[in-house]
């Protein structure tokens, strides 16, 4: 994908959050084992299915929770390329943005 895809992707699915989108923001996965399971779910999505993705692991265009988490602090976030680099994800992603997925 070029930088252009990745960053009209990117404002398209800014633009899904911004209309309301509603994301399955919780439970958070708090061990090895949820988030395995979490991820797993994900791997059942069609692979193009970007809206089942976002709700599944409750992407949110803002920091979350009370330690205002966000992708740029997730270990699977790539800073020039403004990127997840999770396989099960792989998306274009702001750095203000958060999904359950987000890992230290």
């Amino acid at each position: 994908m070029s930088t252009s895809d990745d960053d009209r992707l990117r404002d398209q699915i800014g633009a899904t959050m911004a209309a309301g989108l509603e994301t399955q923001t919780e439970p958070f996965p708090e061990t090895d084992k949820e988030f395995g399971q979490l991820l797993a779910e994900v791997r059942e999505l069609a692979p193009g299915d970007l809206k089942g993705k976002l709700i599944l692991t409750g992407f949110a265009d803002k920091p979350y929770g009370p330690d205002q988490m966000r992708c740029q602090e997730c270990m699977y976030y790539l800073v020039h390329r403004k990127w997840c680099d999770l396989p099960e994800l792989a998306v274009p992603v702001e750095p203000d943005w958060w999904c359950r997925l987000w890992r230290i």
